[in-house]
């Protein structure tokens, strides 16, 4: 059986979907249930990553020191996971102090032509006997060489593997094949696969990774997540037993995890709306989907036009200042027909 590491980011991805207001108590019981369940690795933190709370991208209920320090008391064996961007995260507060509450593993992201702002972040963390993975956003803007070229960068600084992030849910299974299958052959650590749901294909696309050779796949409980939200855990979990991959999580475990998850932290269920569909065409990042309807209300245009110039523009995650920017102009462009 091949084994799938599999990463549970509920309380990170999953903090888009509440707009970043969990609280402790609610990480204290979806943790001691991730650990009951033997889920490999819990990622927690604001949406963005450490250190972006902020007005700009969302502010935290609680502190990252607060959150990380709660997940740590109430974890045992499963591993506790942070994600950072060099953008929002410094190595001297941020990531020295997560270090200090005792962070497992650590993720190291950045947009998919920039991995050259990770070396610092992993070689600090690899240095520290850290599990350190990098990890690249938007991947569906550049092709399979670009891929390589950056996930190349990655490895030599350290990163024990790379992880494609379909950060706006746009991917076609055979686009999934393609980039997976290309970057397993031209790295000698591995490679994961991290997905949104926004056009109904995120445990479709995490299979063909695993199937395409990733070893690495994330999830979250119920599907929780930014846009139409990212892959449903308990029903890969599930797909992957069926296929017979191992994943070492207890089935009914993780569905009685999911089920803590809807009752404690969801206030609403994930679905593919309009808006996440046009999201996931458009290719914009899917944590935009808030900002996006806020600005479409503010100035009286069509949400799915905004989406649409964004994708034109190609703008991607900490732009979030350009959606006013394009929500102006287009309420200009309706003013002048």
């Amino acid at each position: 059986m091949h084994k799938i590491l599999i990463s549970d980011a509920t309380f990170r991805d999953g903090s888009h979907a509440v707009k970043h207001q969990i609280d402790c108590n609610q990480i204290r019981l979806y943790a001691r249930a991730a650990e009951a369940a033997g889920i490999p690795i819990i990622e927690v933190g604001h949406g963005n990553g450490l250190g972006a709370s902020s007005l700009q991208v969302g502010e935290s209920l609680v502190s990252d020191f607060e959150m990380l320090k709660t997940a740590r008391e109430n974890l045992k064996n499963t591993k506790l996971g942070i994600f950072i961007l060099p953008g929002f995260a410094t190595i001297n507060k941020d990531l020295k102090q997560a270090l200090e509450v005792g962070v497992d593993v650590i993720r190291v992201a950045c947009h998919c032509t920039e991995a050259d702002l990770t070396e610092r972040h992993i070689s600090y963390a690899r240095e520290r006997g850290k599990d350190v993975y990098g990890a690249l956003m938007m991947t569906h803007m550049v092709s399979k060489e670009v891929l390589v070229q950056e996930a190349l960068k990655m490895e030599a600084y350290g990163a024990q593997g790379v992880v494609l992030m379909d950060s706006a849910g746009a991917y076609l299974p055979e686009e999934v094949a393609e980039k997976i299958s290309t970057l397993v052959s031209a790295l000698t650590i591995s490679v994961g696969f991290h997905a949104h749901n926004n056009l109904g294909l995120a445990i479709a696309n995490s299979i063909t990774a695993v199937e395409n050779g990733a070893t690495i796949l994330d999830g979250t409980a119920r599907g929780f997540g930014a846009g139409a939200g990212n892959t449903q855990l308990e029903v890969l979990v599930a797909v992957l037993e069926k296929l017979g991959y191992s994943t070492g999580i207890d089935l009914y475990k993780i569905l009685d995890a999911s089920d803590i998850a809807e009752k404690e932290i969801l206030k609403v269920i994930p679905t593919i709306k309009p808006i996440n569909i046009v999201s996931g065409l458009a290719g914009v990042f899917s944590g935009f989907a808030k900002h996006v309807e806020k600005a479409a209300l503010a100035y009286g245009v069509d949400p799915r036009d905004i989406f649409f110039e964004l994708g034109r523009r190609k703008v991607v995650a900490g732009q979030e200042d350009l959606i006013v920017e394009v929500a102006i102009q287009l309420a200009k462009e309706k003013e002048t027909k």
